[in-house]
């Protein structure tokens, strides 16, 4: 994969449901990378999510999210996860601190494809965390959104309970 970056639009929240980024996939490129920093949650049950938006702005919740996940811990064995038909995607961020920082090493994600509304939208993605002050907890994952829609923007948010602040950055990988 190429490793030329145009940036494209940024977002940020904090102490908010959830962080989009909408309007940032077009025609212009047909792969693009996101990446996510100063994640924080503010709540407890803390896993990371993230969905689409359609060709309106809104957040896709329908069940169309197929995932699989590696879960890489340093403090177990490794864990796979794996979901179909959900309503979202499972990106890690796992904290075991309640209004605690995620304090991850990093984020990123490349999405393929958003725009072709003839075609499913895959991504593959990986992270890593502090998952409390002497562990770590790292996700290597893939996914598809089986909707053939437009696909215009990006959103994440905590699958547990209560809110996050982050900060989302959308690069369109040039070929």
């Amino acid at each position: 994969m190429s490793s030329n970056l145009q940036f494209i639009k940024s977002a940020s929240g904090f102490d908010v449901a959830s962080v989009s980024v909408s309007d940032c996939f077009s025609s212009l490129y047909d792969v693009y990378m996101i990446t996510v920093s100063k994640w924080k949650y503010v709540g407890t049950n803390n896993a990371g999510g993230m969905r689409f938006l359609d060709s309106s702005g809104n957040v896709i919740t329908d069940n169309e999210y197929n995932y699989a996940d590696l879960q890489l811990r340093n403090y177990a064995s490794y864990q796979q996860l794996r979901n179909e038909n959900g309503s979202s995607f499972l990106v890690g961020f796992d904290s075991s601190n309640a209004n605690g920082e995620a304090l991850q090493a990093g984020f990123s994600a490349h999405v393929f494809n958003p725009n072709d509304s003839n075609s499913f939208t895959y991504t593959q993605f990986q992270d890593i965390t502090a998952y409390d002050t002497t562990n770590t907890l790292g996700y290597k994952g893939m996914g598809v959104h089986k909707g053939a829609e437009q696909i215009t923007g990006i959103n994440f948010f905590n699958r547990g309970s209560g809110n996050i602040s982050a900060r989302i950055n959308v690069y369109g990988v040039i070929a």
